[in-house]
Order: C-alpha cells, then structure tokens, then sequence
C-alpha cells in the first residue's frame, strides 16, 4: 500500500492522533495531501486546530493532576520542564501561545503548566490562540510545499511518493539534530 493511499484513506484520522501529540510531520504532509487533492485544506486545519488544542488541553490536565510525578519518572522531562517554569514566570500568555512552536517542550510543557498550578482559564484561552495560528501555519506550510514543487517539477503527480517521503525525512533529520545538539550539551554539561 503506498503512502500516497494511506494518507488518502486514513489522512483525517491521523491528523486527529498526530496532533494531539506533536502533529508537526503529519499536518506537513496533510497540507501536502490537501494541494493534491487527496485532502480537503479547511477540513485538514479544522481536525488539525482541535487535536492540537485538545492534545494539548490533556497534558494540562494530566499535568495538574499527576504534574509532579509524570515530570519526575519520564526521562528529561524534568530539565525540559524547569525551562517551561522558568519562562513562565516572565511570559505566560506568550509561553502558552508558543508552546506548540518549540520543539520538544509540546508535551511537557503543558504538563508542567498544569503542575505549577497556572490557571486554566488562562492556559484555555492561550491554548485555542494557539492552535489557531499552528494549525494554520503549518498546514498552510505543507500546502505551500505542494505548489513549490508543482512549480519547480510540473505535474508533481509522478513524484507524490518522493516529496511525501521528503517531509518525512526533512522532519526526521530536524528531529536528530536535535537529540544530537541536547545530548552533546549534555555532555558538556552532565549536571543539566
């Protein structure tokens, strides 16, 4: 079964599960779907604003009720989350509209919202602002991939699989080197 297909069959649904974690490759691929026309752009960014927002309300919630535990057991979620608690403190609203930007903190960070205690009325209304500018930017981003390599290829129909795979691998690369610039930190710095 191609990658194309499965999107096609399951592509509202895995935009839904994606999102509610750190759905960044799956809402690329989504709007690159959508330019194709194997996905609809507005329904894409709708499921994607609610698994965002949604994923995002759970982890407060988990993190208010089991906040200091869940931080403790998960392996670097800690450091993570003294970083989250540290900005806090200067820039809330900013932080909680932010969040879902800065890689690695889109779990732990509304955890440890949630485990300091930061209101939820608060974290609500930050949360749905942003969600509705990720969902947005991000999709748009992959629906703007489509037409720049519709303009560079031509008929991109023949090379659907490749450019998909390409996001994939884009989004993976940036995800290594980002465990390779903490790990090296850490290295550096052992008592982080």
């Amino acid at each position: 079964m191609s990658l194309t297909r499965l999107l096609t069959d399951y592509g509202y649904l895995a935009v839904f599960a994606g999102c509610l974690l750190e759905g960044e490759t799956i809402l690329l691929l989504a709007g690159f779907a959508a330019h194709q026309g194997h996905l609809s752009l507005p329904l894409v960014l709708a499921i994607a604003f609610i698994g965002g927002a949604l994923g995002d309300q759970i982890f407060y919630w988990a993190g208010r009720a089991w906040g200091t535990a869940l931080l403790g057991r998960i392996p670097g979620f800690h450091e993570r989350a003294r970083r989250v608690i540290a900005l806090l403190k200067r820039h809330d609203a900013l932080l909680i509209v932010g969040i879902r930007f800065m890689y690695g903190l889109r779990i732990v960070g509304p955890i440890a919202m949630g485990a300091v205690g930061l209101s939820s009325r608060r974290f609500s209304v930050c949360n749905l602002v942003g969600a509705a500018i990720w969902a947005p930017l991000v999709g748009g981003l992959g629906y703007l991939f489509g037409h720049a390599v519709e303009a560079l290829l031509g008929d991109i129909a023949r090379f659907e699989e490749v450019a998909l795979a390409l996001i994939v691998a884009v989004a993976a690369l940036f995800g290594l080197i980002h465990a390779w610039l903490r790990a090296r930190s850490k290295s550096k710095n052992p008592d982080r």
